[in-house]
């Protein structure tokens, strides 16, 4: 969306749904029996974090919370911690997110893109990851950010087909 409008602004909404990471790291602080942390989009890239924590005998919810409220991970957002019995009857794996940019594509104003999906989010994660191994035997030793590797080689298949079905 930049590449077609290079100046403006773009806005990323997570959400609803759970956050694989805030989730890990709620589950491994002191005290904690199991996790679960919910994203909710607010709007405009802003984030509402609502975490329930099942604690194991003997924890503190107050000193959980201070725990989750320190940590750099949870500091930029709004972030509701619950304590319930159950994980469990919780759990949700699905995701979503909604990218939004509004600008300008040389001098023509008020360009709008938006993409949107909604996922289970560990199928796609694993999904990304398995592209990203297939993609990096392609490449030179060395390290590399997704966007260094060229786009046709996350894709399974020759080049000539990927680019006749999908271009």
């Amino acid at each position: 969306m930049e590449m077609m409008a290079p100046r403006g602004l773009s806005f990323t909404n997570f959400g609803p749904g759970m956050s694989m990471g805030h989730t890990v790291a709620v589950k491994e602080l002191p005290g904690v029996e199991d996790a679960l942390s919910m994203t909710m989009p607010v709007g405009s890239g802003v984030h509402r974090r609502l975490v329930y924590v099942q604690l194991k005998p003997g924890a503190e919810l107050a000193a959980i919370e201070a725990l989750i409220h320190a940590d750099p991970y949870f500091k930029n957002d709004e972030t509701h911690i619950y304590k319930v019995e159950s994980i469990e009857a919780l759990q949700d794996v699905g995701h979503g997110v909604l990218l939004e940019r509004t600008g300008t594509s040389g001098r023509t104003a008020n360009q709008r893109f938006k993409w949107e999906m909604r996922i289970n989010n560990p199928a796609l994660t694993a999904q990304v990851m398995v592209a990203a191994a297939r993609a990096s035997v392609k490449q030179e030793p060395g390290a590399y950010t997704l966007l260094e590797i060229p786009l046709l080689d996350y894709f399974f298949g020759q080049p000539d087909e990927l680019i006749r079905h999908l271009v």
